[in-house]
C-alpha cells in the first residue's frame, strides 16, 4: 500500500513517501499534494523518499513538472532518503543533476 504524508514545519513542507508509486492513485495523490503547496505559492518542499519502494516513469513526470513548477517561482524541491536503487533510477534518468539530494532528512532540512 502506498501513501502521502505531509508534514508542514516552519519554512517549508515535508512530504514523506511510503510504497510504490507506479501512475495510479498514489501517483495521482502525490500530484495533488505537490499542485497544492505550489499554488499556495510555497517554496521550500522536502520529499522524504525513506519508505519509497519504486517510482516509475509517471511518477518521476510528476517530480519533475512539480520541480518546474517551484524553480519557476524561486522556490526548491530537495529530495532525500533515497535507497540505491531510488538513486539509480535518478541517476540513470540523468534527473541526479536536476534535483537537490540530501542523504537524510537533517540534511535536507539545513539545506533549506
Amino acid at each position: 500500500m502506498s501513501q502521502v504524508k505531509v508534514e508542514e514545519q516552519i519554512g517549508g513542507v515535508i512530504i514523506h513517501l511510503r510504497g510504490q508509486f507506479i501512475g495510479g492513485e498514489e501517483t495521482d495523490a502525490l500530484r495533488d499534494i505537490l499542485k497544492k503547496y505550489a499554488e499556495e505559492k510555497k517554496n521550500k518542499l522536502i520529499i522524504d523518499f525513506e519508505k519509497a519502494t519504486y517510482l516509475n516513469s509517471t511518477a518521476l513526470g510528476v517530480l519533475i513538472a512539480a520541480h518546474s513548477n517551484f524553480a519557476k517561482r524561486g522556490g526548491e524541491i530537495i529530495l532525500c532518503n533515497l535507497d540505491k536503487s531510488l538513486e539509480n533510477i535518478f541517476i540513470i534518468t540523468k534527473l541526479i543533476t536536476v534535483f537537490n539530494v540530501a542523504d537524510d532528512l537533517q540534511s535536507a532540512i539545513k539545506m533549506l
